[in-house]
């Protein structure tokens, strides 16, 4: 499977990550990770070694399903895990403040049997402590080693560049990743996230690249309605029918074109545009897993780029269609 780097060659990971979410849900589910393994399994005899999970997932559970299917391989394997959500009821179980973050991070070394964490993320900005507090405390858990690289999670353009001005101007390990939501029905991470990626060297790591299912084909709205029933809080919104429309029609006729499935084809789109370096898939059946690892290995061609970049765009928001208006000193990234 094809690699690339976070940040200025800090990481190198594959172009696709095994999302964990539904490791405590699924069939793999339980405390018989024997199934979960079985994933585990094919992921690395294809080249995909880095798994994304995080605090808040079943409680934990999700990191400790993923640390008995690592083991015995932590060498072989990148773990990516998040913190920062509310994971109970006392004053310092949220937030990314010193306290909350040294107490995260040790459990998660503890659920996921390992002593060091190779990507650590805020799964959300902080508001109420001072970036400058967090990344101080992210910085001294790297140089403890047990982290070794820095990334967040839906930041908003302003909190992502606050804070890594706080780490560079006090030399602090810098952030090199940034998992957002991107899909063919979800382009808001073009206008400021990503020219702000390109300028920081801050790479993507895609979370529902499939639009939380919509864009996996088989039908009109196949399996979006499961999905956004079970997690309505958190399922990316769907504010125009039609841009939906436009983008299945367009990626049933490429699909048709390249013989590719429309869940392969959304996801190449995404590997070929700027500053994305893994997307990461979840899945509910080893055939499923096997399917979207087919969109790696191959490029759409030009011709099937435009027609989908014509069916999935949509208006902007000012300040960025005056911005487009005068491309001169202001070049778009896309």
């Amino acid at each position: 499977m094809d690699r690339r780097w976070l940040g200025d060659r800090a990481l190198s990971v594959p172009v696709l990550s095994l999302g964990t979410a539904s490791f405590t849900s699924g069939p793999w589910s339980g405390n018989d990770a024997g199934a979960a393994r079985r994933l585990v399994d094919i992921c690395l005899d294809e080249g995909l070694n880095m798994f994304d999970t995080a605090d808040v997932y079943s409680g934990g559970n999700a990191e400790m399903v993923l640390g008995q299917a690592i083991n015995g391989r932590r060498d072989k394997v990148i773990i990516s895990t998040k913190a920062g959500l509310r994971t109970g009821a006392g004053e310092h179980d949220v937030g990314s403040s010193r306290s909350h973050l040294l107490t995260a991070v040790e459990g998660m070394l503890s659920r996921l049997r390992t002593d060091y964490i190779d990507l650590f993320q805020l799964h959300a900005f902080d508001a109420m402590t001072p970036v400058e507090e967090t990344m101080e405390v992210l910085d001294d858990l790297v140089k403890a080693g047990k982290v070794r690289h820095l990334g967040v999670s839906n930041y908003a353009g302003w909190q992502l560049m606050k804070s890594q001005a706080a780490a560079r101007y006090n030399g602090w390990q810098p952030l090199v990743a940034h998992q957002v939501y991107y899909s063919l029905i979800g382009r808001d991470y073009e206008l400021e996230l990503m020219p702000l990626g390109l300028d920081q060297g801050v790479s993507a790591l895609v979370w529902s690249p499939l639009g939380w299912g919509r864009l996996k084909g088989g039908g009109k709205h196949a399996s979006a309605g499961r999905h956004k029933d079970a997690t309505p809080d958190y399922a990316p919104p769907l504010y125009d029918e039609t841009l939906l429309e436009r983008v299945l029609a367009a990626l049933g006729e490429v699909a048709r074109d390249t013989g590719k499935s429309e869940a392969q084809v959304a996801l190449n789109w995404l590997l070929q545009r700027p500053t994305v370096a893994s997307l990461i898939i979840g899945v509910s059946s080893e055939a499923q897993l096997r399917n979207n690892m087919e969109a790696t290995g191959w490029e759409l061609a030009a011709e099937h780029m435009r027609l989908l970049d014509e069916a999935s765009t949509t208006p902007v928001p000012y300040p960025y269609w005056h911005q487009r208006a005068f491309p001169e000193r202001n070049p778009q990234p896309v």
